[in-house]
């Protein structure tokens, strides 16, 4: 399998604590090892702005993924997701109002309202 793993210090997605948490809990939940298996993130077309964030648990990465280990838990981005989700933070929010992932993504030249979507 041809994966990257990439090393600190070069291009690279960001994963908080509390976000590396939750994807523990939901890798336990679903039966899915924390050593094979992780997050996979991307990109896809749609959404109010134009690009929508999209996330699954996944149990193994796949050919030309780059992968992302951070707090014990891994992230699977292929690479043409990757272009735009470079330098993001993934977080995990908890309030009255609002509950679940959020991409801090410094590529977005607009957000929508809801944080699903964006423009590049």
């Amino acid at each position: 399998m041809a994966t990257d793993v990439i090393s600190p210090n070069i291009a690279r997605i960001y994963l908080t604590e509390r976000a590396a948490r939750k994807i523990r809990e939901l890798l336990e939940k679903d039966g899915i090892s924390p050593e094979r298996g992780g997050l996979r993130v991307g990109v896809q077309g749609g959404g109010c702005s134009g690009l929508s964030y999209a996330m699954r648990l996944d149990t193994q990465a796949r050919d030309r993924d780059k992968i992302f280990e951070e707090h014990g838990v891994r992230l699977f981005v292929d690479p043409k997701s990757f272009l735009f989700l470079n330098g993001t933070t993934l977080e995990y929010e908890e309030t009255l109002m609002r509950q679940g992932f959020v991409f801090q993504n410094p590529n977005a030249a607009r957000n929508c309202g809801c944080g699903s979507s964006f423009t590049a």
